[in-house]
């Protein structure tokens, strides 16, 4: 490695390394999410499969408690510092697909610099595991292609196995790797070779837990997540929502970068064909499949997290190798010298207003339901309202707030979703007794109660209202109310409607 590439290099890990410890710092303080506190319960008791997802993101929070315990850090921690690898595997990645130290490590610091990366590791869902996989499968892939070794198939499978833990979007990997071997006349011969099915076999052990989990709860999971791929009714008003939001995720400069490099690869203006088709297949077969999720349903901007590895490999050679106009090339230019400040003030905009709301003068953001800003202040209400009427136990209508109470609330204290119990079928109940006696039961605040529960128990009476606040916004009113003399089984046991 020569001189001017060992200073890319020392400066790129130095850039990286600076961008991981800010995530960790706005971790430390910024509240759990809902979906993190329902992961963290996930993480506590340990499967092959979830409901929602496989089990991969359960087990990097299980890891980043067990270092720094169950506070906002610890469930965040190895989320955040796998970001490392992931750069690892992407300026690898790059390096080896357009032979160019320069481009890898644009390529390694654009990922990082994208909301995807930085929000997408710091707030912990199975979309932060599968991105990291995600750069894994792209690495090995080129490795395939460097080399020509057959045993590379082999890491690339345990990449996808990986991916596949993480969530069911990475099925799609398998048909971009056969796209690229049939597009590329010279990796044909591997369709005669046992290795990339041998691979397969290596994915397939891999994700085979989640396989067995689903059969023992009549593949419950599976029919949740690939039933949404069938089109019911016809909206493509939602297909309006995808390019705005990615925009926001890749950052709107990495997102023209990124758009320049697909259409200059494209066009064969950089890169060898074989480079160039595994970019394009990783990419688009993705994207492909989430238009189509569009014609009938929302596409969540973090569900497009496997296409990122790419799609900053595009952008680094276009800003690196690509000839272009002058015109061009001072947009270029721009783009590449202000992505990172850009995104570094984005970052810290979106982590101030989140925890305190100033930007918006209080208002409300979208930040406002999912952050849990409050949660610590409301829960210690609802704990002195607890212990102040004796209830054994505390209840909750939906999956988030049972995540917010039981990670807010004092550790051992009871605490279950009334309702949708297929989400907690891998903890045990809490003990009868504790359901015997008085209960609490927390949701938002409604006009008419909840006419449901008078027919599971003997009295409910509304003995508060709390508010959860961030400063003075009023984010959500609660209404706690005693449940005494249950009638029958407390919790609704009703199968969940994958399982009818």
């Amino acid at each position: 490695m020569g001189g001017a590439d060992a200073r890319i290099v020392r400066n790129t890990a130095l850039t990286i390394l600076a961008l991981v410890v800010l995530r960790l710092v706005a971790a430390a303080f910024t509240p759990i999410t809902f979906d993190e506190a329902y992961y963290w319960m996930w993480s506590k008791n340990l499967a092959g499969g979830y409901y929602d997802h496989p089990p991969m993101v359960a087990y990097v929070i299980r890891a980043g408690t067990m270092i720094a315990g169950d506070t906002e850090l610890g469930v965040r921690l190895v989320s955040i510092l796998l970001a490392l690898p992931m750069s690892y595997a992407v300026y690898r990645s790059a390096a080896i697909l357009f032979g160019s130290a320069r481009v890898a490590a644009t390529s390694a610091i654009l990922l990082n610099v994208t909301m995807m990366a930085a929000v997408g590791t710091l707030i912990v869902t199975p979309d932060a595991p599968l991105l990291v996989a995600s750069s894994f499968v792209l690495f090995f892939l080129a490795k395939v292609l460097e080399t020509g070794r057959g045993a590379w198939w082999l890491a690339a499978g345990a990449a996808v196995g990986a991916a596949l833990l993480s969530k069911y979007t990475a099925m799609f990997f398998g048909l971009a790797i056969l796209i690229w071997l049939a597009s590329v006349p010279k990796l044909r011969h591997w369709f005669l070779s046992p290795w990339p099915y041998l691979g397969g076999l290596v994915a397939l052990a891999l994700f085979s837990p989640v396989i067995l989990w689903n059969a023992d709860h009549h593949w419950v999971s599976f029919a949740k997540q690939l039933g949404r791929a069938r089109i019911e009714d016809f909206r493509p008003v939602f297909i309006a929502e995808l390019i705005p939001t990615q925009i926001a995720f890749a950052t709107p400069l990495v997102f023209i970068l990124g758009a320049m490099g697909l259409h200059a690869l494209t066009w064969h203006r950089a890169g060898a064909l074989a480079s160039r088709v595994l970019i394009a297949t990783m990419f688009w077969t993705v994207v492909a499949y989430f238009v189509w999720h569009s014609l009938h349903a929302r596409v969540e901007a973090n569900w497009f997290a496997p296409v990122y590895p790419p799609f900053v490999v595009a952008a680094a050679a276009a800003a690196n190798l690509v000839q272009w106009k002058p015109r061009q090339r001072r947009l270029v230019d721009f783009c590449l010298r202000w992505a990172a400040p850009v995104s570094i003030v984005m970052f810290a905009v979106l982590i101030v207003q989140a925890n305190t709301g100033w930007l918006s003068g209080y208002r409300r953001d979208a930040t406002v339901r999912s952050v849990g800003v409050g949660w610590r202040e409301l829960a210690a209400q609802i704990e002195a309202v607890r212990a102040r009427s004796g209830a054994t136990c505390v209840l909750a209508q939906d999956y988030g707030t049972t995540g917010w109470l039981a990670f807010y609330l004092p550790r051992g204290t009871c605490v279950a979703q009334q309702t949708q119990r297929i989400r907690w079928v891998n903890m045990p109940d809490p003990d009868p007794k504790l359901l015997a006696g008085k209960l609490l039961y927390v949701d938002e605040l409604r006009s008419d109660g909840h006419p449901a529960l008078n027919d599971l128990f003997e009295k409910v009476t509304q003995i508060a209202q709390l508010q959860r606040k961030r400063g003075p916004l009023v984010v959500e009113t609660y209404g706690i109310d005693l449940l005494e003399g249950a009638k029958g089984d407390v919790l609704d046991r009703s199968p969940p409607p994958e399982a009818r």
